[in-house]
């Protein structure tokens, strides 16, 4: 039982690098591989590789691999379903000692079972997969925190989905990519958070709750990725215009006009760009102004 629920938790790894790269390159195999396996409730719930296997399914535009996918899902959704109608019968199947006839009944009137007040029954599971749950206080804290930045600006509220219920996964995909709650997890956490919640970039925030970027994919997304289209082009603007001018290594820095100085309002200004943070992190720009010698960082 533990050497498949590890095959399984390695197939659902290999399919959320899949989802991240967009790419599915050898998912047929990898699903049939799954298809083959006797896969109990217990090992869903475990390895969640029913999220990586509908992420999958969602991402991908191969008609084969959507086949496979959906195939899964279905015959995955019917244990659970089994699961609950294995519960509701052991609710209310009667004594053994009591099921007798009525003229038995009627000589033992002992035996009659008494009227039990009504309980409404336990509602069934209409999601796939169920909410990942976890008791540290730390992932709970960044959860809590993902939640109020999907919920910046109210799009959740048109889109109508589970802030709540998204940023488990999104947190859980986080973990599962670290596996640890240290420096890295937190920057990380930190670094969604503050690209979520950015007033100049809501598209981000939209694709994420609409379902257009995966839980999986924005646990691992760059700095770079998740910036704006006007951030993104002004990066590649600055990028090629110190290709173009061979600039980089001069004392001064390169000369630009893209800046507005805040003092003197002159576009006559000069940056240089430093790796200031971690290596996954952008790099931090520095810019002067050629006119009145004012400074500021640009990130």
């Amino acid at each position: 039982m533990m050497g498949r629920e590890k095959e399984i938790a390695r197939i659902a790894r290999r399919l959320d690098k899949m989802v991240t790269k967009k790419s599915a390159e050898g998912a047929v195999d990898l699903l049939r591989e799954l298809k083959a396996m006797p896969i109990t409730l217990p090992l869903l719930q475990s390895t969640r590789v029913g999220m990586s296997v509908n992420a999958l399914r969602k991402q991908s535009s191969d008609e084969e691999v959507i086949a496979l996918a959906k195939s899964l899902i279905k015959s995955w959704k019917k244990l659970l379903d089994a699961s609950d109608k294995a519960g509701d019968q052991r609710k209310g199947a009667p004594p053994p000692s009591c099921a007798s006839k009525e003229a038995s009944e009627s000589k033992a009137p002992s035996c009659r079972r008494p009227e039990l007040p009504r309980v409404p029954p336990t509602p069934r599971i209409t999601t796939f997969p169920p909410v990942p749950v976890t008791c540290d206080a730390v992932r709970n804290k960044c959860r809590e925190m993902l939640t109020a930045a999907l919920q910046t600006g109210g799009d959740h509220v048109a889109v109508g989905v589970d802030c709540g219920r998204l940023s488990a996964q999104i947190e859980e995909c986080i973990f599962r990519d670290v596996g640890h709650t240290d420096v890295k997890y937190k920057n990380r956490v930190r670094s969604r958070i503050a690209n979520l919640r950015d007033a100049r970039n809501p598209a981000l925030r939209r694709d994420v709750l609409r379902g257009a970027i995966a839980p999986q994919a924005i646990a691992v997304m760059t700095s770079e990725e998740m910036a704006s289209d006007e951030l993104k082009e002004m990066r590649r603007a600055l990028t090629r215009e110190a290709i173009r001018e061979h600039q980089m290594a001069r004392a001064g820095g390169a000369h630009t006009g893209l800046f507005t100085c805040a003092k003197c309002r002159k576009k006559n200004c000069a940056y240089t760009q430093v790796q200031t943070r971690s290596s996954d992190e952008p790099v931090t720009t520095f810019v002067v102004c050629n006119e009145c010698g004012n400074r500021w960082k640009f990130c």
